[in-house]
């Protein structure tokens, strides 16, 4: 019904349909952000070789959508972003004032997202916040690399969520 709607508003131009669709979509994302996100699972992901790893957090509101296929392949994918980009933050709100760091690579929800570097870790999280219905927060996440005397590990200040 809204893709009907949509194309209705555009007038039956496709792309200005789909540009109507988005924006939807990003007002019911915003309304998300501020619930309850105390569900959700522990997901890990060691790289071909056993050398190098992590594991990672993700929070939703339910486990109902815990137990979705896309939450599970959201986290899935979020552990191998960790293993392959190495952030040190989960958002830009932890970066310490003094540090000098880039935020967009060292920030995981600003990093390109590793399977359509187009787009950054963030825009996929709230995609699936809208598929699923749910708010969706990176609580968390631990990098371990063979041979590396230090981890890293990254949390979201009182377990709240990171994001915008």
């Amino acid at each position: 019904m809204e893709c009907r709607n949509a194309l209705l508003e555009a007038q039956g131009d496709t792309e200005k349909a789909i540009q109507i669709l988005k924006q939807q979509s990003l007002l019911k994302v915003e309304k998300k952000r501020t619930r309850s996100a105390s569900q959700g699972l522990i997901e890990t992901y060691i790289h071909t070789g056993g050398r190098i790893g992590a594991m990672v957090e993700v929070n939703c509101e339910t486990d109902f959508a815990a137990r979705t296929d896309e939450f599970k392949q959201l986290a899935h994918d979020l552990a191998m972003q960790v293993v392959a980009q190495d952030p040190r933050f989960i958002s830009e709100e932890q970066v310490p004032q003094e540090a000098d760091i880039e935020s967009g690579s060292a920030c995981l929800l600003l990093q390109p997202y590793i399977k359509d570097p187009e787009q950054t870790v963030q825009d996929i999280i709230d995609e699936i916040v809208a598929k699923v219905g749910e708010n969706i927060k990176v609580t968390r996440f631990a990098r371990f690399e063979l041979g590396q005397a230090e981890s890293t590990v990254a949390e979201s200040e009182a377990g709240g969520a990171a994001g915008k």
